[in-house]
This record gives C-alpha cells, structure tokens and sequence, in this order.
C-alpha cells in the first residue's frame, strides 16, 4: 500500500498538481499537510523561485506514516529547499501575511473530524480568505465527507465556503490520496470572489 502511494506520487503528484493549477514561482499553503503527500510535489512543480508553507498541528500523526516529522524526512531525502515546515497547535491563525498566496490545499480536513463547528470552520475560511491574493484559489478535496458519502455535509461544505467570499470554479474527479489509499475524489477549485 505505500508503495503505491509512493509511486503514484512518484509518477502522476506533479501531473495532478498542476492539472490543479500549481505554477512555478507560487507560493502555495498546504493546509493540514500530514506528512506531505501532496506538499513534495507542490515544492518540486513551484521550484526554488516559489515556496510551499506546510501547516499542521501533528508531529507524528494519527496514522503512523503521516505528521510533519515525517514530511521533514521526505523533504530532506529529495533536497527540497522550498518547503516552510509551520506547526501549529491548532489556533485558528495562519501565521502568513495578507495576500502572500497563490494557492491553499484543503485536503481532507476542512469537515466536521477535524473542525466540528461550523465556527471553526468559518474562521479556517476567513484565514484562508485573508491569506490568498486576489487572484488566489482553493484547491479542496472534501475527504471524509465524500469517501462515506455524507451528502448533506458536502453540501453543507460548499455552501460554507461560498459564503465565506468564494465562487465554486470547477470540478474535476481525480485520483487522489485519502489515508494512504488512492482512489477516486472530486477536487474542487474556489476562487476568490470580486
């Protein structure tokens, strides 16, 4: 199973990234990071003119191949420079300037396992909001939600991020990677509203 993982990173993470809209020269935030399945790749595709920030709260992980310490191991061993490891213990604050980013990964964890109020999950947004530059976007994978499909919560999901000043762009069905399992996702694009 990991090393399927690892070679789907291997062989289709940059491929998938940039089909997301991952540039050269971005700075992108990888929110809830793990042990950086997709913060590798986003650092490989943006180059050493671009930076990926990866914030999480956990050292080691729930899953015992996941947490920063992980990611710090996998950034070394590929000589990734651009990578700005941000743990955090779980306040609501993006330690970044205003408007300093090209493009905020959510992946499996703006839902109700990890943020369970809608409170919470608004202040993630207005974060994420403030942080992003106006031409900015979200690239979200719900995760959970959609793996058990709990319709009402996605639903709930899109209408939050909407209301917090984004627009639904596109979807796209991907293969993606959900607790070191690929499988078949939807990857959502929200932009910043006008």
């Amino acid at each position: 199973m990991k090393n399927s993982v690892e070679k789907w990173l291997k062989d289709h993470g940059e491929e998938f990234l940039r089909r997301v809209g991952i540039q050269e020269g971005f700075v992108v935030l990888d929110f809830g990071c793990g042990s950086g399945n997709y913060t590798i790749p986003a650092a490989k595709i943006v180059g050493s003119n671009g930076k990926v920030y990866a914030l999480d709260k956990e050292a080691k992980g729930f899953w015992p191949s996941e947490g920063l310490g992980k990611l710090i191991i996998r950034a070394r061993s590929r000589d990734l420079r651009n990578i700005v490891v941000m743990k955090t213990s779980g306040e609501l604050e993006i330690g970044l300037e205003d408007e300093s980013i090209d493009v905020v990964l959510l992946y499996d964890v703006l839902h109700q396992y990890y943020f369970p109020t809608e409170r919470d999950r608004r202040k993630v947004l207005q974060e994420v909001y403030r942080v992003l530059k106006p031409s900015g976007f979200i690239s979200f994978y719900p995760g959970d939600p959609l793996v058990s499909s709990d319709h009402s919560q996605l639903e709930n999901l899109k209408r939050e991020i909407t209301n917090a000043g984004f627009r639904l762009q596109r979807e796209n069905v991907e293969n993606v990677i959900h607790e070191d399992v690929i499988q078949r996702g939807n990857v959502w694009e929200f932009v910043k509203k006008e």
